[in-house]
């Protein structure tokens, strides 16, 4: 039986926004790379909750899926999900796909392999301390008129942070940095998205290297400290250093069965980007229509970075590469439960953004396009060259 799909248009999005529509969602199950039984890596965390050691080093939990308890491990959490969907859209916006609002902090002068880095980039966004500890036009970026504004933004007025950082409307922000601490405004998520295995099973990592040339573990070495690449041979055999600190002889072979990847019946992927906390966004005193074309320019904003982010792919590290096990459709979800499959590529997606990015500039929507790039202060700047040098120092005492 055929499934009847609807086109994706800017007016479902207006209807959507203005109506009772409940949410954008995507669900797509995968498979391994590899085919179903190979084994992936998911992300490994220290601890468990409350700082009690776990079982393994993976973040499991149980879940209820079609009535049935399945044991389940994030393969790619919420929060990693946002930061590869901020990439997503920062890449577009690179290759003048989309306009989109940045602000940046530039190290280029200092720092060459840093670059800018945008608030898209940055873990806070546009509240991250290394914006926090910049400035604009010589000013400090929180004392600059529009470091300011983003200071007093709050979910009851967003006008400036739609205006410079509006996927800190999509993914969230918290300026827990800022001079309220712990009480500055928050921002929730209005677009939630992750992947975990169903059914899992953890397995064991094995490891070992067979030194070419056969260098015994019993000979000793001096390593100096302050550069352990001038080590030299222990003649007398007294030294403590042994050749596997300089990479060399044999290592025997070990077992990991706390991190050692698991297998799984399916992956899932759900993304959903709810409505009514879009609706819950309000800007100050715009009236209604320009309220609705803010809404409606964020919710194709959300529905663009979902889609980019799947053209993606699901690579997510070394040993979690993920393939869709067959299309899945984008879903309008309505307020009776209704689901209506949607059919959208991302050149329409982008259009559809372009579009309503127009539609809302008439609407009187404020929206700047020019970047607006940051200088690191000089405290900034010490305190990275300080810690490089504090992790250089390190290596070489390791």
């Amino acid at each position: 039986m055929s499934i009847e799909v609807t086109p994706l248009t800017l007016d479902l999005l207006q209807t959507a926004i203005t109506g009772d529509g409940a949410a954008f969602r995507l669900r797509a199950r995968l498979q391994p790379a590899g085919g179903p039984g190979d084994k992936v890596f998911p992300p490994t965390y220290s601890d468990g909750q409350d700082g009690k050691k776990q079982a393994t080093r993976y973040a499991t939990e149980s879940r209820v899926i079609d009535g049935e308890r399945k044991p389940a491990v994030l393969l790619d959490s919420v929060a990693a999900q946002a930061n590869r969907m901020e990439l997503a859209l920062l890449e577009a916006r690179r290759r003048r796909d989309i306009r989109l609002p940045l602000v940046s902090v530039d190290f280029e002068a200092e720092f060459p392999d840093l670059g800018r880095i945008s608030a898209l980039e940055a873990p806070h966004r546009v509240y991250d301390a290394l914006l926090r500890d910049a400035t604009l036009d010589g000013t400090a970026f929180r004392g600059s008129e529009i470091g300011r504004r983003l200071t007093e933004a709050s979910p009851s007025d967003a006008r400036a942070m739609l205006e410079y950082c509006p996927t800190a409307l999509i993914f969230g922000a918290w300026d827990s940095t800022g001079p309220l601490g712990g009480s500055g405004h928050k921002f929730q998520r209005v677009l939630v998205s992750e992947v975990v295995g169903i059914g899992f099973e953890a397995g064991t990592k094995v490891g070992s290297r067979l030194d070419p040339v056969d260098i015994a573990a019993s000979v000793r070495i001096n390593i100096p400290k302050e550069d352990s690449d001038n080590w030299s041979v222990d003649e007398k055999g007294k030294s403590k250093g042994r050749p596997s600190e300089v990479n060399h002889s044999n290592i025997a072979p070990t077992r990991d069965v706390e991190a050692g990847g698991v297998t799984f019946e399916y992956a899932l992927h759900i993304a959903v980007l709810s409505l009514p906390a879009l609706r819950r966004v309000r800007f100050g005193s715009w009236d209604a229509k320009t309220s609705d074309a803010a809404r409606v320019l964020l919710s194709a904003l959300g529905v663009l970075a979902v889609l980019l982010q799947r053209r993606e792919g699901y690579d997510f590290r070394s040993r979690c590469s993920l393939v869709p096990e067959a299309p899945a459709h984008l879903e309008y979800m309505l307020a009776d439960g209704t689901v209506r499959p949607l059919s959208v590529t991302v050149p329409e997606a982008q259009t559809i953004y372009g579009q309503a990015l127009a539609k809302a500039k008439k609407a009187g929507v404020t929206w700047v396009e020019d970047d607006v790039v940051l200088q690191p202060m000089a405290k900034l700047v010490q305190l990275i060259r300080a810690s490089r040098e504090a992790r250089r120092a390190g290596a070489a005492e390791e």
